[in-house]
């Protein structure tokens, strides 16, 4: 099988004889360019997922590990004395840096969106609500719910690990999803340009056999079809990139009702992040065009 080395100061310079070998336009140009700029305006998008689902299950993470809820259910004529006595357990419980109980305006406004704006309260069997927010070295709970069934039987603890848990665990494999989508994308990057650059060298069997009578090496002629094939990978990459970075940065800002689906956005520095694409999307059609030449070339030997 043919060896074919590369030299690394000739794929950057160039060789304006050496590109007459590549079919400066057609199919497998028009192809690449294409495929380089799909999968870049994709990765973009799969990135700004990724990025965006890590700071979804980071905010969820540190709401709700700072509060907790505590529920209150008796009859009417006891409920305001057990919130009280619930109210001065959390006084005195470690960890807790605040507790207030919710007002009837605020219960309604919970309410709301499966009952109606116009919930009566005292028609219905509501429990009084209590609201916690821990201090950073937390608190004991399950003292506190021995505590509570003891002096307060009316009064429930839930300290939201049962939704926090789901919520972040959620977030986090949207997170690995996004990323291993941006690396099936360049996988299939490799394997259009693989296609390509094999079509091109096919095609071009002919040329290459006369370039070899006249003296030249396969080194040559691989050098010509990988800096052409890398190159076309980069500019549309770029392209791609670049029509990515506008569609993100006129999507819609973070709100806390809607979540994800208008945090879809670079945040500081993670605007750098698309830019790596193109240099990453042209190695990978330097690596894949390399392999391309070498065993095609070695087939036409």
């Amino acid at each position: 099988m043919t060896v074919v080395r590369l030299d690394l100061r000739h794929l950057i310079s160039g060789d304006r004889q050496a590109n007459r070998v590549v079919p400066p336009s057609g199919v497998t140009a028009h192809l690449t360019i294409f495929a380089a700029a799909a999968m870049a305006f994709l990765a973009v998008f799969a990135m700004a997922m990724s990025l965006a689902a890590g700071r979804l299950a980071a905010r969820w993470g540190d709401e709700l590990a700072q509060s907790s809820t505590i529920r209150v259910v008796a009859p009417a004529d006891q409920i305001a004395a057990q919130t009280q006595a619930a109210l001065g357990i959390l006084e005195t419980t470690a960890g807790v840096a605040f507790a207030r109980a919710l007002d009837e305006a605020e219960q309604r406004a919970l309410l709301a969106p499966w009952f109606g704006a116009e919930l009566d309260l005292q028609a219905l069997p509501v429990p009084q609500l209590i609201e916690m927010i821990e201090e950073d070295e937390g608190f004991d709970a399950a003292g506190l719910r021995l505590r509570l069934a003891a002096e307060v039987p009316g009064a429930f603890l839930d300290d939201h690990s049962r939704w926090r848990a789901p919520l972040v665990e959620a977030a986090g494999r949207l997170r690995l999803l996004g990323w291993i989508s941006a690396l099936l994308l360049g996988a299939s990057v490799a394997a259009i340009v693989t296609l390509a650059a094999r079509a091109a060298l096919a095609a071009n069997a002919q040329v290459i056999s006369v370039l070899r009578l006249v003296g030249a090496t396969d080194r040559y002629i691989a050098q010509a079809f990988i800096r052409r094939f890398s190159l076309r990978a980069f500019g549309g990459a770029t392209i791609g990139v670049l029509c990515a970075m506008i569609a993100v940065a006129i999507l819609p800002g973070a709100s806390e009702a809607a979540g994800l689906l208008t945090g879809l956005s670079f945040q500081g520095w993670h605007w750098v992040l698309p830019l790596f694409i193109p240099p990453l999307c042209a190695l990978v059609a330097f690596l894949a065009t390399g392999v391309a030449a070498r065993r095609t070339l070695g087939k036409l030997t």
